[in-house]
């Protein structure tokens, strides 16, 4: 992440301003403090990415929150679009210094970069504006290695930089935010264990989805690990003798979660 880290600073010194990608499905674990420290007063616009993943009344609330805090605020979907949303957004938050250029005379191509964690959907944002396939793109954190310039047209530049995370993850819940939305690669996390901690989120934000996908009945009632056996056991996911596969059954929650099978879930809500 040092070298991101060091991409992203050095391109702060060439922007205009900062285009910030959250998935939409966790925003506030999508903040990387370490972006806060050295963005400082660079004019900033967030887009709530993939927001066709999460159901409409979470994206309106994280727009107003956002919007309540000062800051340009707009959602996208997680397939590249057209993105004039963008470059309307990009040029009404720069508004003042494109008319003081103008004022002068001088057409200037403005310049922006893109920063986010992995996964969060940077380069496919960058496509949809630019619309062509100008930037490599993947459903798996890590893909894009170093910055690159795209030419967008219409006086503007995109800065593409890697996705980082930081340094240390000490807030647990945060950290299986990131995991379920996949930012975070999956090697490092015990499946079986995440998938109860998502189950117990559910349980609270969405027992009615949770009990519709899994045909249960008295979601509220079950710990996440009965509530994991029964899954296993109502799609035939047994091991020798009859018992729940957990592993299987992990994988398989874990899975619906991402593919919005379960539904379409906002995994935070914000505060004021």
């Amino acid at each position: 992440m040092k070298k991101a880290f060091g991409i992203i600073e050095a391109g702060l010194r060439l922007v205009d301003a900062v285009v910030y990608v959250l998935d939409a499905r966790a925003p506030e674990a999508c903040i990387n403090p370490e972006f806060e420290k050295i963005l400082g007063d660079k004019p900033r616009l967030y887009v709530l990415n993939k927001a066709d993943l999460t159901d409409e009344k979470s994206v309106r609330l994280w727009k107003e929150y956002f919007k309540r805090r000062g800051f340009f605020c707009i959602a996208e979907n997680s397939a590249a679009g057209n993105g004039f949303a963008v470059v309307k957004e990009i040029k009404s938050l720069l508004a003042e210094k494109i008319k003081r250029y103008a004022d002068k005379g001088v057409k200037k191509t403005l310049r922006v970069m893109v920063i986010g964690i992995p996964n969060s959907g940077k380069s496919t944002l960058i496509n949809g504006v630019s619309k062509k396939k100008k930037t490599v793109t993947g459903d798996k954190p890590g893909v894009t290695k170093s910055g690159q310039w795209v030419n967008i047209g219409d006086g503007l530049e995109m800065l593409d930089t890697p996705g980082a995370l930081w340094p240390s993850l000490t807030n647990q819940e945060r950290a299986a935010d990131l995991f379920f939305i996949g930012s975070i690669k999956p090697e490092i996390f015990d499946p079986a264990e995440l998938a109860a901690e998502l189950v117990a989120k559910l349980q609270k934000i969405a027992p009615d989805a949770l009990a519709a996908r899994y045909k249960l009945e008295r979601v509220g009632e079950m710990s996440p690990t009965e509530l994991l056996s029964a899954v296993a056991v109502g799609r035939g996911l047994v091991v020798k003798g009859g018992e729940a596969d957990f592993d299987r059954a992990a994988a398989a929650v874990l899975d619906d979660f991402k593919k919005t099978r379960i539904g379409k879930i906002c995994l935070e809500t914000p505060e004021d």
